[in-house]
């Protein structure tokens, strides 16, 4: 080994303990500074020494911006469920109808249930090979891209004596940290809030681009190991020595030797859970040996050698004192009930959504009702009815939903396939308005480093009423605000100078039209190219584009309609920021697959399926996900849909493999 090889793997080894350290055992030893510093010089190292590529670094946890569709994959042990209690007595039953069956001494392992993703992890000769969802049970999909930027799970193990082959289950998890801080992103941009972070985790889980799921930094507790060939006979011995392995298994499973065991754990675990950091829903009981499991046996759908007792959701009783509502960036308001402070879950609560005017209308409500308030998934707050016993004769004034915009007076609007209402004064509602640059600002659109404190101060000042005003911003005009210096403004300046480098798909998500989120801009800036192009399209070309409905159609024309968001349009251009694609991609594109429709189906090694779309719109071509008699072209990857197969074949389609396709494009 020479001494560069030497020094990679030397690196990834130190690199690989440190993860272990922080993720596994939660005693860190080396600063994040440090850490990530050390990151970049592996990650430079093999850059320049790709002959040392080794799949399973610690550079490869990140995850690559490759999209790919989901295989299915047969489980080898079906994942079974579980049979579910929410009562002690029926825990009692479970127990000795276990201790009958079986007529001899057994212990059971108690566990928490953790509320995440069930995943089932393959491991052979000690490298992660497979990670695969729960699906139905019997099949799941395979997630192991997604599943290797998780830091917690091992992609080689550490020690000795692991089977050759073997599996490990267990559950994906979103710290509640982590969680909040998503929903805070996805509140500020007006996106639909995660439920609960089980919700949060599973849809991360399936996310088809690595490298978001590598930014949400998602967990894993693992506590069922599967295989031919274990060390023990015992479930309890095989997670201690799993643990070895280098797994992160829970330090909360206990051996219970009696019923009285059980109930202390369950007495415990019902207060103490309220103060971990990633969300349970109960507890689950399983007996110790593995012999005995297999005498147990199994019904059709769950073993009987174990039980799930499940918590009752915290609830409580409070007042509720009254109905405030919040204008959003894009005008919707959205109703909070303000509630007599009252603990849950470990939490002062005092505030709850009500969502929108029909979740009003169900409940019912009365200003002074007693309300009973949970939490979503023991996160958010939220009214589930109201205490009727409680209510007094003559009633206090019923709640509905208000008509005109409590921050400017505007008439609210409410779409009729809607839910939600709106205010329509976008121009002039202060909320919207510091919202819509709030939006403009953030690091996914034009990244210039400004605070919602700041963006506030300029709009009471006067200095900015929408975001192309940000541009003729002066450092004299910051100087005169409270508490900045001249370092501060030059700062801000250098950041709004370069944000008109920003590329033009990120000024389009920018402006924030309503339903343009990052991923259909990027769509309408590929398929239009420039700003003036999509300003002049009509809702026929613009339903053409790919995963373009009428309802963004709509929109779109719209927003270009209204002569004052023209006017900001051409002041941004005005100030140099970029109202076009970058030449190098515009250059790229040709009429090769004009007039041709094309649908993608399988997996692909050269490109992504996204990679693939933008191929065929830069060549001219169309991308549609369904098949049907307009289709010219299917390219078929590995593992297409059997349903578009035999639907192509009985419409003649013809279909074409990737070297056919990228030959074609090349020609």
């Amino acid at each position: 080994m020479n001494e560069i090889e030497h020094k990679i793997t030397a690196l990834r080894e130190e690199l690989e303990q440190y993860n272990y350290e922080y993720y596994v055992l939660s005693s860190p030893t080396i600063s994040d500074s440090l850490f990530d510093a050390k990151m970049k010089e592996l990650e430079g190292l093999e850059a320049l020494h790709p002959e040392y590529g080794d799949p399973f670094s610690p550079t490869q946890r990140v995850g690559s911006d490759l999209s790919k569709s989901f295989t299915s994959v047969e489980h080898r042990y079906p994942m079974l469920s579980l049979g579910n209690t929410y009562s002690e007595d029926e825990v009692k039953d479970f127990y000795e109808r276990t201790s009958r069956t079986l007529n001899e001494p057994f212990e059971l392992v108690a566990e928490l249930k953790y509320d995440g993703a069930s995943i089932s992890l393959t491991y052979e000769k000690g490298r992660l090979v497979q990670a695969v969802t729960r699906g139905d049970g019997t099949r799941g999909d395979d997630v192991t891209a997604n599943v290797r930027t998780i830091r917690s799970i091992p992609l080689k193990l550490r020690g000795a004596g692991y089977p050759a082959q073997f599996e490990i289950r267990g559950e994906v998890l979103l710290p509640r940290a982590e969680f909040e801080r998503l929903n805070r992103e996805r509140e500020m941009q007006e996106e639909p809030l995660f439920a609960n972070p089980r919700n949060a985790a599973s849809g991360t889980l399936k996310q088809l681009n690595p490298a978001i799921v590598a930014s949400r930094r998602l967990d894993a507790c693992l506590y069922y190991v599967l295989g031919e060939s274990l060390p023990f006979d015992e479930h309890y011995a095989n997670l201690e020595a799993a643990r070895m392995w280098g797994f992160k298994i829970p330090d909360v499973i206990r051996k219970c030797c009696s019923l009285q065991d059980v109930s202390d754990y369950i007495a415990h675990w019902n207060e103490a859970r309220k103060k971990l950091p990633v969300a349970t829903d109960g507890i689950v009981l399983k007996v110790n040996s593995l012999r005995q499991q297999l005498f147990l046996g199994y019904t059709a759908k769950s073993p009987r050698w174990a039980i799930a007792y499940k918590f009752q959701a915290e609830q409580a009783v409070t007042r509720l004192n009254s109905v405030s509502y919040q204008v959003g960036r894009t005008g919707v308001v959205t109703p909070v009930a303000n509630l007599d402070p009252v603990l849950l879950s470990g939490t002062t609560v005092k505030r709850a959504s009500l969502h929108n005017a029909d979740i009003i209308a169900g409940l019912d409500l009365h200003i002074g009702d007693r309300v009973f308030v949970e939490k979503g998934g023991e996160i958010i707050p939220k009214i589930t009815g109201v205490d009727l016993k409680a209510r007094t004769v003559p009633t206090h004034e019923k709640v509905g939903f208000i008509e005109t915009c409590p921050e400017c007076g505007a008439s609210l609007v409410r779409p009729e396939d809607e839910t939600a209402c709106y205010c329509p004064n976008e121009w002039e509602c202060p909320p919207q308005i510091k919202g819509k640059i709030e939006h403009f600002v953030t690091r996914r659109a034009m990244d210039i480093n400004i605070g919602r404190e700041t963006i506030e101060t300029l709009y009471r000042e006067g200095y900015v009423r929408n975001a192309a005003d940000l541009y003729a911003l002066q450092p004299a005009d910051l100087l005169r605000l409270e508490r900045w210096a001249e370092k501060s403004a030059r700062n801000l300046a250098e950041s709004i100078e370069a944000s008109k480098q920003v590329p033009f798909e990120r000024v389009l998500y920018g402006l924030g039209i309503r339903y343009v989120g990052e991923t259909v801009a990027k769509r309408l800036a590929c398929a239009f190219t420039s700003m003036e192009a999509l300003e002049q399209a009509g809702m026929e070309s613009l339903v053409s584009v790919d995963e373009i409905g009428e309802r963004i159609a709509r929109s779109v024309v719209n927003y270009f309609a209204d002569a004052r968001n023209r006017t900001l349009i051409a002041r941004l251009k005005a100030y140099g920021l970029q109202m076009s694609l970058r030449e190098d991609l515009l250059s790229a594109r040709s009429d090769k697959l004009k007039g041709a429709t094309f649908v993608i189906s399988g997996t692909f090694t050269r490109h992504s399926r996204d990679e693939y779309k933008a191929l065929i719109e830069r060549c001219g071509g169309k991308n549609t996900s369904a098949v049907s008699g307009n289709t010219d072209y299917i390219l078929a990857g590995e593992n297409m849909g059997p349903a578009k197969l035999g639907k192509a074949q009985k419409l003649g389609i013809k279909l074409i493999s990737e070297e056919e396709f990228l030959n074609l494009i090349e020609s």
